[in-house]
Order: structure tokens, then sequence, then C-alpha cells
């Protein structure tokens, strides 16, 4: 009996760490993503080669031919003209390590994921769960070379799309937060009673965080934030007037195209995510229900918040860019990790 025990614990425990490492994966895969952006490293790679690709180019003949690629494209003649292949070979290997490290990422799930399912050690439950994850993952790679052919066909961008860059960065982070949800929910301890008000909070935030990373993510493609450098002005006004703000036929297309539009909302969300917060360290405070971690998600938040104003202010240089970036990531973790123990299940559940 005592054995039998030893192995029902085991299970969901080694489930816990492969899957808290597959977290750990995408969260690097998400930081070199953001430097290769930031460096306008992420069209140095002109083919999508998922298996050959796994190698960089091994001699100089190799490397000039992938120079040669790359002077053909956009960014290259509107941007990069007269870049030498020294240079050339730091943003390859930018782009190059962001897609070993999503290829590695696929592997250090699947491969551990076939051997719990041949030993038996997944529930039913949990299996269709993991493969859809997994299908996720698969489809990701297939988004991000979609969203970098969109760099390499249209002769007016020398950039990607800020359409598909925001839905491959958000499309990642959803899955992140799949993975992390799911590891947590194989831990042995079951969070207390809480309100529904709690939990409700705790998942709103989550929701917005995310919906905050794709607003972000269009600010970055169109290189929104090295406009409006002010706060809390924006333009001059707290409020731009609406003919700046919706000039642009359809209407919809402001909220996507138009720089002005997509940095006034991407600041007043954070203003909105920043007051739920608040709202809801006070609830957990008031409840006495995971209090410690509704404030370290008031406290995150508050730090983001005042680092993106800096970023702002500062014209967005490399340093404080990346910075506001990983600690998107962060806040999120934190906000999964935090809405997971206020929610019901825990490790009977998900066993």
């Amino acid at each position: 009996m005592a054995d039998q025990a030893a192995i029902a614990e085991y299970r969901p425990r080694a489930l816990r760490l492969w899957l808290f490492a597959v977290a750990a994966m995408i969260f690097l895969t998400l930081i070199v993503g953001g430097a290769t952006r930031l460096t306008v490293s992420g069209l140095s790679i002109v083919e999508w080669k998922p298996v050959t690709g796994v190698l960089p180019p091994l001699s100089e003949p190799a490397w000039q031919a992938e120079f040669e690629k790359y002077q053909e494209i956009p960014q290259y003649r509107e941007l990069n003209r007269g870049m030498k292949l020294d240079r050339f070979k730091v943003i390859y290997y930018w782009e190059w390590t962001h897609r070993l490290l999503a290829r590695a990422t696929g592997a250090v799930f699947l491969l551990p994921f076939l051997f719990f399912l041949w030993r038996g050690h997944i529930p039913p439950r949990l299996r269709l769960r993991l493969w859809t994850i997994f299908g996720g993952g698969a489809a990701l790679g297939v988004i991000g070379w979609w969203m970098v052919s969109s760099g390499l066909a249209d002769s007016t961008l020398v950039r990607v799309s800020q359409y598909r860059l925001a839905f491959h960065m958000t499309f990642a982070c959803v899955i992140y937060a799949a993975v992390l949800w799911t590891a947590q929910q194989l831990s042995a301890k079951t969070p207390g009673e809480t309100s529904a008000r709690l939990r409700l909070g705790a998942l709103a935030i989550a929701v917005l965080l995310l919906v905050q990373i794709y607003l972000g993510a269009l600010v970055a493609g169109l290189e929104g934030g090295l406009k409006y450098n002010t706060w809390p002005l924006i333009d001059g006004a707290i409020m731009p007037p609406l003919d700046q703000l919706l000039f642009i036929s359809p209407l919809w297309r402001n909220l996507f195209e138009n720089i002005l539009t997509v940095q006034i909302n991407h600041r007043l969300l954070a203003d909105a995510v920043w007051l739920a917060a608040m709202v809801h360290a006070y609830d957990a405070w008031r409840t006495r229900r995971q209090a410690t971690g509704a404030f370290i998600l008031a406290a995150m938040v508050t730090l983001q918040a005042v680092l993106g104003i800096v970023t702002l202010l500062y014209e967005a240089p490399l340093a404080l860019a990346l910075a506001h970036q990983v600690a998107a990531i962060v806040v999120l973790t934190i906000a999964i990790v935090h809405a997971e123990r206020l929610s019901h299940g825990g490790a009977g559940a998900a066993r």
C-alpha cells in the first residue's frame, strides 16, 4: 500500500515538474522573441525550414548565400542598405536562436508527453487538454512563419505586420498560460473556500493582461513607443479629439493602424488593470484569502505601469523596452498562478 501511495504521488509530481520545465522554455522563448523584434532581427532568415533550419550556416559561402537572400527583401533596401556580413550574422543569430528555442520547446513538451502516455501516467481527462496544448504549439510555429512572411512579401513593409505580430505574441502567451495553469492544478495543495467575486476578479485580471499584451504588441508593431512620448498627457491632451482618433476609414482600422488610437487604448487598459488589481488586493485582504498573492500581483502591476511610463518617456531604448516586455510576462505569470490558486479544483480534479 505504501508503494502504491508513493507511485500515486510520483506521477503528478513528475508531470508538474515537466510542465514547469515547458513553461520555463516558453518564457525564455518569449524573451528572446522580444529581443529579436527589438533588435530588428526577425526578418534575417527569409526561409522556413523546420528541419534543415536547425543548423546555422557553417561556412563563409553559406553565410554569403544567406546574406544575399536577405538583401533581396524590403527591410535591407529601406533600412539596412550597406550592412556588412558581420552585422548580418548578429541579427541572423537572434532569429536563429528564437527559432531553435521554439523547436526545443516542442521537443521538451512532446518527448516526455509520449513517455508519460506510454507509462499510463496521464489521466484521460488530462490527455485531451495536453494534446490541445501541443496542437496549439505546433500551430504557433506556422503562425510565426505567417507573421515573418508579411515582412518579406509586402514591398511596403520593412517590418512584420502589426496584426500578425500581435496575434503571434498573444497566442504564445495563451499557450504559456495554459501550460502554467495545468502545472499549478497538479499541485498537492488545494485552496480553501473563496468567494465567487474573488475568483472572478483574479480571472478577469488574467484575461485583461492577455488583452493588454495584445495591445502592447500592436504598439510595438507600429513603433508607437517612439511617438507621443509624454505622460499623463498624450499629444498635448488627456484625451485627444475624435477627429485624431478615428480618421481612418473604415473606423475599425483605427484600433489597429492609428498609432494614437492604439497607444491611448494601451494606456487606458493599463489604468483599468491597475485599478482592478488594487480592488482585488483589497478584497483579498478583507476576506483573508490568498492576500499575499493578491498583494504581489498588485505590486507587480504597479511596477510594470511605472516601467511602461519610463520606457515611453525615454522613447523606448532597447534595455527599457526589453525590461518592459519581460515584466509583462512576469506579471502574467503571477496572475495565472494566483487565479488558479483561487479557482475550484486543485490536485484532485487534475488527477
